[in-house]
């Protein structure tokens, strides 16, 4: 029911998106990009291929006005104005596809991007525990017989491949250890997958879009749900980040969260903000306020819908929260 209203209210908004559009800026925020079946993604992101992706852009370019991290820092700081409202490009996860299809495409039109990292994975030394999990759902479909040693660690109340499915995207950050588990028995070999398939960015190609101008920033260690962490553990995170990013010279004045920054608490952006050399921080809540100012909140783009769509629904989304007072997140 909700999604019918959202819906019905986006086909309302105006064709000039930027007027209606409930806020100043515009934060939108993608994986991946790619033609291809990438299995260690698949199975949890709706990754839009170039076409698509080209087309969102265009949408954006029509509507708002491409900007710099730069530029951003100085239009949160009341330095920069535009006539148009201002559209920041994020990328999470480093994912190798933005090197070699995203960055061509943003030369192209001239639109700059930032990307969020995590360092373990950088150079495919590791792999993030959800990719693992997509390797296991895509390998599970494709098996003739299920392994009923599978299933009995799993302990699905219902033994098909949907309820499997579902009950592998369950696992946490801190169960992470039965996904090794589960890609033992499936023969699963994810560090020649690593060395094969070479799915994230390597350093000197983060070199390289350092020197092209483009951002390279945190997104945490390792791809935790930082609700789902201590407060200890939230920072050790963060800071081992920030470390990684100073002494390759990348961009460390910002972090984003990874998955959500839903249950994250007031302590930890105290603690965080305590760092002078952060400017801010990006959740991926949709278009939204925050009670801690200096956490901007991005669109997520991989919804399974155009960007028009996406946009539009978010702008009409706002204003309904906004007549109950839920278009802010309040932070205790």
């Amino acid at each position: 029911m909700k999604e019918k209203i959202i819906s019905l209210l986006a086909a309302l908004e105006t064709e000039d998106i930027a007027k209606s559009f409930p806020m100043d800026y515009c934060l939108p925020v993608y994986h991946c990009v790619s033609d291809e079946n990438l299995p260690h993604i698949r199975n949890i992101i709706h990754y839009k291929n170039t076409k698509q992706f080209e087309e969102d852009l265009d949408y954006l370019s029509k509507h708002f006005r491409w900007i710099t991290w730069s530029e951003f820092k100085d239009f949160v700081n009341g330095k920069f104005k535009s006539e148009k409202k201002i559209a920041l490009l994020t990328f999470d996860d480093g994912f190798r596809e933005f090197y070699d299809i995203v960055l061509p495409i943003l030369e192209r039109k001239g639109i700059y991007a930032c990307n969020f990292i995590n360092p373990a994975f950088i150079d495919n030394h590791e792999m993030m525990f959800r990719c693992k999990a997509s390797l296991i759902i895509e390998a599970a479909e494709k098996a003739k017989t299920a392994d009923p040693e599978i299933y009995r660690m799993l302990s699905p109340e219902n033994p098909s491949k949907e309820a499997f499915r579902q009950e592998i995207l369950k696992i946490s950050y801190h169960q992470r250890a039965i996904l090794d588990q589960l890609t033992e028995r499936l023969e699963i070999d994810c560090k020649a997958y690593l060395k094969e398939q070479k799915p994230y960015l390597t350093t000197d190609q983060l070199k390289t879009l350092t020197k092209k101008g483009y951002g390279i920033s945190s997104h945490s260690w390792d791809h935790p749900k930082y609700g789902e962490l201590s407060l200890e553990e939230q920072l050790e995170s963060t800071d081992k980040t920030f470390n990684y990013l100073k002494e390759n010279d990348f961009l460390y004045e910002s972090f984003a969260f990874p998955f959500t920054d839903f249950g994250v608490k007031k302590d930890f952006f105290d603690e965080l903000f305590k760092n002078n050399e952060i400017f801010c921080s990006f959740g991926s809540a949709g278009a939204k306020l925050d009670s801690i100012e200096r956490n901007f909140h991005r669109i997520p783009m991989e919804m399974g819908e155009s960007g028009e769509q996406i946009i539009r629904k978010e702008a009409a989304y706002f204003r309904l929260k906004k007549l109950i007072n839920k278009n802010k997140i309040t932070r205790r």
